[in-house]
């Protein structure tokens, strides 16, 4: 199909599509993975505006968002402002974010989390990412590195958050842990982390190991992407 013939496709409704660039039946056909991101929104959201057809609606939406991440990443406000989101619609998008958030929690319970790094960036922005406050979290791992709690234990404003060492090694004795990740969120978008940020690190790590748990990790997240300081060298 010609590149140009795509932006007219998706002013149109879409019963007056052409059978093969209808959504539904691509899918069907096709299977979901012939589908763009747009197009798999629009099968949500179903219906556009008055002049406006669903799947332009949901490129829109992708484009205010960032794309697929970012939208993974909105809060039920953030979809509130959105013109023609009405409650129904609302309903299914943070529904479908939620089954997300389950889904990514019940493959790092079946797998050892570090086996697949990515999963755990991912699962961590789903809970911390879009987070206003600062916050500071912890991934509570058996001996097989396989997720037994993620817990947030504190939190502070946009600026700063105290954590308290002696609470994360608590927290570890009861889960009986043999190791965590700890992870925390930066509100203000970056995910370089401060002297401060390796000053705390050290500290849980040094605490944690007289109790005979491991520091792996620790992620620092932020809407649509993370850093491990594992991988740049610093834990």
């Amino acid at each position: 199909m010609p590149a140009t013939f795509l932006p007219k496709l998706r002013l149109m409704p879409l019963k007056d599509l052409p059978p093969d660039a209808r959504p539904r039946e691509k899918l069907l056909a096709r299977g979901p993975g012939a589908l763009s991101d747009a197009e798999l929104l629009a099968l949500l959201l179903r219906t556009g505006l008055a002049g406006k057809g669903v799947l332009q609606l949901a490129q829109e939406l992708l484009d205010d968002f960032g794309g697929m991440a970012g939208l993974l990443h909105a809060s039920a406000e953030d979809l509130k402002r959105i013109k023609g989101l009405g409650p129904a619609k609302r309903a299914e998008l943070l529904a479908v974010l939620e089954l997300a958030r389950r889904a990514l929690a019940e493959q790092l319970r079946e797998r050892a989390a570090l086996d697949t790094p990515q999963a755990v960036k991912d699962y961590l922005q789903l809970h911390l990412a879009n987070k206003k406050h600062e916050c500071f979290a912890v991934l509570f791992l058996d001996n097989q590195h396989r997720l037994l709690a993620l817990e947030e234990l504190f939190r502070g404003t946009l600026a700063q958050t105290s954590v308290y060492p002696r609470e994360v090694v608590l927290r570890a004795l009861h889960h009986h842990a043999a190791a965590v990740v700890l992870a925390h969120n930066h509100p203000s978008g970056t995910v370089q982390p401060s002297r401060a940020d390796e000053v705390l690190t050290q500290s849980l790590k040094a605490a944690l190991a007289l109790v005979d748990v491991r520091v792996l990790d620790h992620v620092i997240v932020a809407p649509g992407k993370a850093l491990s300081m594992a991988e740049q060298g610093l834990i």
